[in-house]
């Protein structure tokens, strides 16, 4: 074990012994003790007797499963006590460390070859998890009004309560306006850049003034794509448009010019016109540029529909939706839609980032990455 490694477990069986001397919960006034909640209390017992592991030397797969049942514990727990006490806290935190620990340890097997690289999802997957928990135990634990911060279980309860108008939601921003957006911004921009690398005069005349678009502010512009293109979904996609198409004329432009000397002077050796070396050179060298593009409008292009529906849309969409719900305080609703929006950007993110490897499969990074 690593100095960090140590740290992390002394302190983690250190909270969890804390957890069992304090009160865990109260009702009415009246505290509990932990062993009112068996699944914690095995959990906090296993966590104090993994001290041992500075004597003995324990797999890291012990501290996952520390990690899960503390978790496992103190949701379950909640569905009974009714005001947390410190030892519960306490619980708290002794999960997260070992769920971090875990962690630690397994990027670091990982990292020696101890286990499949596969397994490396575990280590986000884990992340993901420790942060839903520590949200959960907080909200409910800590009672805190759902008007500030609703708990996971109640957003997860208002999406599944309302599928059909979320996914009307969806498909007015994410599948109208994002995509469109997303496909004539991104297009226009490596068009545009193809025109700026084959003629000095639109280098010195195109690309400041692309600079002066991408420095518009959103909140002034989407309200006048309303005015052109009307309320619904064509003027978010322009706004989009907007968005997408400075990144991706920037970032093709540099990647054009990726290509070192000695490989155009060999090109030109070939007797190679322009349009060969564009097609055989600079565009593959240009690829990585251009994917890094497309993976930063994949979220911009998101971001700039949900906030154009705040200035005029039909009553659908994901950005309509969050305005008119938090002006009911259904928060739920609001966090949602935030969850949706979310994870679909984060998919779209990872598609692209998918072709990304697929295309430049013969570059560096790629080649010299681990799977």
């Amino acid at each position: 074990m690593t100095a960090l490694q140590r740290v992390l477990a002394a302190f983690a069986s250190g909270f969890a012994l804390l957890a069992l001397i304090f009160d865990f919960a109260s009702t009415e006034g009246a505290p509990l003790p932990v062993w009112e909640f068996p699944a914690v209390g095995v959990f906090l017992v296993l966590g104090v007797l993994s001290l041992v592991r500075f004597r003995v030397k324990i797999s890291y797969w012990v501290d996952g499963v520390l990690a899960a049942i503390g978790a496992v514990g103190l949701v379950l727990a909640l569905e009974t006590l009714q005001q947390a006490e410190p030892g519960y806290w306490f619980a708290l935190v002794a999960s997260w460390l070992f769920a971090w620990l875990f962690a630690e340890r397994l990027a670091l097997a990982i990292a020696r070859d101890e286990v499949p690289d596969a397994v490396g999802v575990l280590i986000p997957a884990i992340f993901g998890v420790a942060i839903l928990v520590a949200w959960e135990a907080i909200t409910r634990g800590g009672n805190v009004p759902k008007v500030l911060l609703p708990s996971p279980s109640g957003i997860w309860e208002t999406l599944i309560g309302n599928i059909p108008r979320i996914a009307a939601d969806f498909q007015q921003t994410f599948l109208k306006a994002v995509l469109a957006g997303y496909a004539l911004g991104c297009g226009a921009g490596f068009l545009v850049a193809i025109a700026v690398d084959r003629s000095p005069f639109l280098k010195r005349g195109l690309l400041p003034l692309g600079n002066f678009i991408s420095a518009l502010p959103l909140i002034g512009i989407a309200p006048i794509m309303v005015m052109w293109f009307g309320f619904d979904w064509p003027s978010k996609a322009a706004v989009v448009v907007i968005m997408t198409f400075f990144p991706m004329l920037v970032n093709t432009v540099a990647g054009l010019n990726a290509a070192g000397h000695m490989e155009r002077d060999l090109m030109r050796t070939y007797a190679s016109g322009y349009w060969s070396t564009l097609f055989k050179l600079r565009l593959p060298a240009a690829a990585p540029f251009i994917f890094n593009a497309l993976k930063i409008n994949s979220t911009l292009a998101l971001i700039g529909a949900i906030v154009a529906e705040f200035f005029g849309t039909p009553i659908v969409g994901m950005g309509f939706r969050i305005s008119s719900e938090i002006g009911k305080l259904n928060v739920e609703m609001v966090w949602a839609e935030i969850a949706v929006a979310a994870l679909a950007g984060s998919v779209f993110y990872w598609v692209v980032a998918l072709i990304e490897r697929a295309v430049t499969f013969w570059h560096p990074s790629v080649r010299g990455g681990r799977a």
